[in-house]
């Protein structure tokens, strides 16, 4: 069966991180849809909320809102000790929330450099450790990571993010293989190419110019299916999903032809990762959260 296609699944409790916006926010609606229990986590609360409401008239048996910030340890526990109260127990995880900084390594400031590091990996990590307790108490789960192309390749002007998702990967891969020994216990994670997701106009940059998706772009509605089909049952355990036609080739490229991939780097990113359009430097939503920016798609 094709990922876009599902077969029907009873209700189940599922757990989104950053699903007040683009892949988070597919995914939440997506699972409404199929009628299961959700909770919901951003930094944002207001849209937080407007998605809990579309989520509720779509069909979902329950949601629940947890405003926080991944980065948050204690705030993250709370949070999955909320949802077992509810609902006695967390089928799903969807480890969906991060950042993302553009600019040449040396000339990003410490405080963007350490804050996508921060809610990318440590976030993340304290999410998926949180999401695995759970599981290993219960005897089965299943965690489902957010992650990136650029955590197997590297593009120009855009280090930290490209540091932060090559660690992630390495941390669920540690995580599948820590877990091999509870059978019911599936980790996968989920490697989108360019995404029409606001994340592009949320960024951090020093680079004056307004940044977009490179092409090939998929929709946030087409990751969520990938997300998805690696939370039904019917996937196999313990994979790695690429959401994206072109990502294979890119793979490859990167490393079987490093010389010609840096080289094509830089002319590619600089026609393919901007418009002309130029928008003012700043932290984006690094170091706060940017509750106007958020939304499905990155505004036109």
């Amino acid at each position: 069966m094709p990922p876009e296609q599902h077969a029907p699944q009873p209700p189940r409790t599922v757990w989104i991180t950053g699903a007040s916006s683009g892949i988070g926010m597919a995914t939440a609606l997506a699972c409404a849809r199929r009628g299961d229990r959700l909770m919901l986590s951003s930094r944002a609360p207001a849209p937080l909320e407007e998605v809990a409401r579309q989520c509720s008239s779509l069909g979902s048996a329950d949601v629940l809102v947890a405003p926080l910030d991944i980065s948050d340890d204690d705030a993250v526990r709370r949070a999955s000790a909320n949802a077992a109260r509810r609902w006695g127990r967390l089928d799903v995880v969807v480890q969906n929330a991060g950042v993302a900084a553009y600019g040449r390594v040396d000339e990003v400031p410490a405080a963007v450099l350490e804050g996508v590091l921060r809610t990318n990996v440590l976030g993340a990590a304290f999410v998926a450790s949180e999401a695995v307790r759970t599981f290993r108490a219960q005897g089965e789960g299943t965690l489902v990571v957010v992650g990136s192309v650029l955590g197997r390749i590297t593009v120009p002007w855009m280090g930290a993010y490209n540091a932060s998702k090559f660690a992630l990967r390495g941390l669920v891969r540690t995580m599948q293989q820590e877990n091999r020994d509870v059978p019911g216990i599936r980790i996968c994670l989920v490697a989108p190419g360019g995404v029409d997701t606001p994340i592009y106009d949320q960024s951090a940059t020093v680079l004056g110019r307004r940044n977009r998706p490179p092409y090939p772009v998929s929709s946030p509605e087409h990751v969520a299916a990938k997300v998805l089909h690696a939370a039904d049952r019917g996937a196999p355990a313990h994979r790695e999903l690429d959401a994206g036609w072109a990502n294979p080739a890119m793979k490859a490229a990167f490393a079987l032809a490093p010389g010609v991939f840096d080289r094509l780097s830089r002319p590619a990113m600089r026609a393919l990762g901007f418009t002309r359009g130029r928008r003012p430097d700043g932290p984006g939503n690094v170091l706060a959260p940017q509750p106007h920016e958020e939304g499905l798609h990155q505004r036109r």
